[in-house]
């Protein structure tokens, strides 16, 4: 017996970290002080100009939407997802990301599908402006069905203290101002499967005229990544709260980052909901509470600010190329989301 028999194959991952070395070195940072392959990655964040730093850090993973990936065959696209569902976390409280490590697990280790997948958390990298610092791939023979994987990673940020985004001084008559999500995102995609996949038995080769693509392409679709101009518009505009917009949709995590003594009035009619949930609404029956609950409706991510400031934001957004709308106001309330 040797390793190789019982399901390891040492040369594989050896041959995958040759094959994500350039990957990983197009994301670097000047502050990355070596590259890959040592035991930790090595990282001097530049700290002038800033009073108090403070790291904020984070992980996630992509979930189910990994079993749209196996079944089409895919695999360049969730990385992004993965960083994105990382980044876009940490940027709530003004963070700029600063570098990023992902895990990637699998029954069986091919090179050529690691380095596939690694393209994406390197693209994603590249998007929130973090460097790839390091990772790890583990091949876990009989853990994991054949062809499939668990993609999980952890974003480190940096933040001077006093300008932290707390939600604490949003007040009533602030203007919440929704930026487009991409789609389904990654969050689910357990319903999004049961009721595409399973019950109105939709191929993901289809072409669907409604989405202007197929099936498996709209559920392939990267989330998006809002750190750069976000990160920008910190720079110009007095942001009080901000929320990323994930499991739980905008009832769940607008209130995580808002006062006790306020609610987030929102107006669904203000903002263009994507197609795909209309679908997934109408062919399961989904009621309307629940869509909202479980998906992002359109709403990644959600800046509060001014009044006064709220037309101006919406612009420099949309001129990032960015769809942005101002979805609601605050008013005096006990915490929660209130729908038009």
């Amino acid at each position: 017996m040797d390793y190789r028999k019982a399901g390891v194959d040492i040369e594989a991952g050896e041959r995958a970290v040759e094959r994500i070395k350039g990957l990983a070195r197009s994301t670097f940072r000047p502050e990355v002080l070596d590259g890959l392959g040592g035991f930790g990655g090595m990282f001097k964040p530049d700290l002038e100009g800033m009073k108090s730093p403070v790291l904020v850090a984070g992980c996630d993973g992509v979930g189910t939407k990994l079993k749209i990936a196996f079944a089409a065959h895919r695999h360049d696209s969730v990385g992004i997802d993965c960083v994105a569902m990382c980044v876009n976390d940490i940027l709530v409280q003004g963070a700029e990301p600063l570098f990023f490590l992902d895990y990637l697990a699998t029954g069986k280790l091919v090179p050529e599908q690691a380095e596939e997948i690694v393209k994406g958390v390197a693209e994603g990298c590249r998007q929130a402006g973090c460097a790839l610092l390091g990772g790890e791939m583990a091949e876990m023979p009989d853990f994991y069905s054949p062809g499939e994987y668990d993609l999980a990673g952890f974003a480190v940020g940096l933040a001077d203290q006093e300008k932290l985004v707390r939600g604490s001084l949003a007040a009533p008559g602030d203007v919440l101002v929704g930026l487009a999500s991409t789609g389904l995102h990654s969050n689910g995609y357990s319903l999004a499967r049961k009721v595409l996949l399973e019950a109105a038995a939709m191929p993901l080769t289809d072409f669907q005229p409604i989405l202007k693509a197929t099936l498996g392409e709209e559920m392939l679709k990267p989330t998006r990544i809002y750190v750069k101009p976000v990160l920008e518009a910190l720079k110009i505009f007095k942001v009080k709260a901000m929320s990323h917009i994930t499991g739980g949709g905008l009832p769940g995590n607008l209130p995580r980052t808002l006062p006790k003594t306020a609610d987030a009035e929102l107006d669904p009619l203000n903002w263009p909901v994507p197609p795909v949930f209309g679908m997934i609404s109408e062919l399961g029956s989904v009621a309307r509470e629940e869509m909202f609950r479980v998906f992002n409706m359109g709403i990644g991510y959600v800046v509060v600010l001014p009044e006064e400031e709220a037309d101006t934001a919406v612009d420099h957004f949309n001129s990032a190329g960015l769809p942005a709308y101002r979805i609601g106001m605050i008013r005096p309330g006990s915490g929660k989301v209130v729908f038009k």
